[in-house]
């Protein structure tokens, strides 16, 4: 499977910039990808005035996101400000190259950022099917809560989409290694870079790190769409030859 990450800064609360600005990005992708993945809140920066820039489902970015996947022949997926039965999310979306949308609502609001207190948090896990992947997506704070993320289904790949600061980039890096090692996955991570309207900097780091905790792609600072290649029968191969996840812990996760 192909992945193109794309990194880069994004223009605050304003949805039709950014859409303008990766529609670009996607278009100038020359090669056949599968999935295409974007920051998390790609179309607004990580806001916390959803009443502001809050979409639905049914809304331009989702439909836009549609129209992409559909002309690109690819899958794509990033989170973005959803407004729901008078609640608002941060909305994870896999939107697949047919149209067909599958979300993920962010479980771990970021309590720093007062995240908890316009947002709602989401309940349960998701796990796409795609291309004969299982792929868990999840966003940014979830990075920090293993049990959560705990490989229990068998899923090939972890997606982390993220607004991750620079003066903690270095557990972004750290924990992004351990999440591929103890659940014997691929894990991308997909951050943003430049400046937020709360004059947080962002550089980055989006990676791609193997079953074993090996770099496919390393950490990159610039602003850029960066293509990998997963190979599942190597992953494949590999667990089965080690034999790691067979001794994994079984618990009951109860909700929030």
């Amino acid at each position: 499977m192909k992945v193109a990450l794309i990194q880069s800064s994004l223009t605050w609360e304003n949805p039709t910039a950014n859409r303008n600005h990766f529609e670009e990005k996607i278009n100038a992708i020359s090669e056949q990808v599968d999935l295409i993945v974007l920051p998390e809140m790609f179309s607004t920066g990580f806001t916390m005035n959803p009443e502001v820039v809050f979409e639905t489902i049914e809304g331009e970015t989702v439909l836009w996101l549609q129209s992409l996947a559909k002309a690109k022949n690819s899958a794509i997926t990033g989170s973005l400000v959803i407004k729901e039965n008078d609640n608002f999310y941060n909305r994870l979306v896999f939107v697949f190259p047919s149209g067909e949308i599958k979300f993920y609502d962010k479980r771990h609001l970021f309590t720093l950022a007062g995240e908890d207190k316009v947002y709602t948090s989401g309940e349960k896990k998701l796990i796409v099917e795609y291309l004969g992947w299982k792929i868990c997506p999840l966003v940014c704070y979830d990075l920090r809560f293993p049990v959560f993320a705990r490989n229990i289904e068998d899923y090939d790949v972890l997606i982390y989409v993220a607004n991750w600061p620079k003066v903690r980039i270095n557990a972004w890096d750290i924990l992004l290694k351990a999440r591929s090692i103890e659940n014997m996955c691929y894990t991308i991570g997909v951050n943003r870079i430049g400046f937020d309207n709360n004059n947080f900097e962002h550089v980055g780091h989006s990676q791609t790190v193997d079953f074993i905790g090996n770099y496919v792609l390393e950490p990159q600072e610039t602003e850029g769409v960066f293509i990998v290649e997963l190979n599942k029968e190597k992953l494949l191969e590999t667990r089965k030859k080690l034999g790691f996840l067979n001794d994994r812990d079984t618990f009951e996760l109860k909700s929030h």
